[in-house]
């Protein structure tokens, strides 16, 4: 995508939630505040993601589903929608990556990529 007619800028920022966590039980829960800007010159929506959530121990979930927590946000150039979410892993830190499927409203679809960021406990919890 070398032109930025269509380009979704996504910036994402993980929390471990101690409270819904159980470390004696290998259950380390992790929120996720996402915030997707569309930088591009064309109105698109939000169709559908793909996330691949690893773990410390090299396990890798994969998620697919349409939109992101029950909606497909429609963004006009210079618009932002922002989201939170969760993750959940038997291990005290992993990381998260992926994309989000996208439709301009010109009928291109393309791909808007999810960098690859951190979960992490506090050190002092494992």
């Amino acid at each position: 995508m070398a032109d930025n007619k269509y380009r979704i800028e996504v910036a994402p920022e993980a929390y471990f939630v101690e409270e819904q966590s159980d470390v004696a039980a290998d259950r380390y829960v992790f929120a996720y505040r996402i915030r997707i800007t569309n930088a591009g010159e064309v109105p698109a929506k939000l169709v559908s993601r793909h996330w691949l959530i690893t773990d410390a121990n090299e396990h890798v979930q994969e998620v697919r589903g349409m939109g992101v927590v029950g909606e497909h946000p429609h963004l006009k150039p210079g618009e932002s929608y922002e989201y939170m979410s969760g993750a959940t892993l038997t291990t005290p830190w992993g990381t998260m990556k992926g994309s989000y499927q996208m439709e301009a409203d010109d009928g291109t679809r393309f791909d808007a990529p999810i960098g690859e960021f951190m979960l992490c406990a506090p050190r002092v919890l494992h």
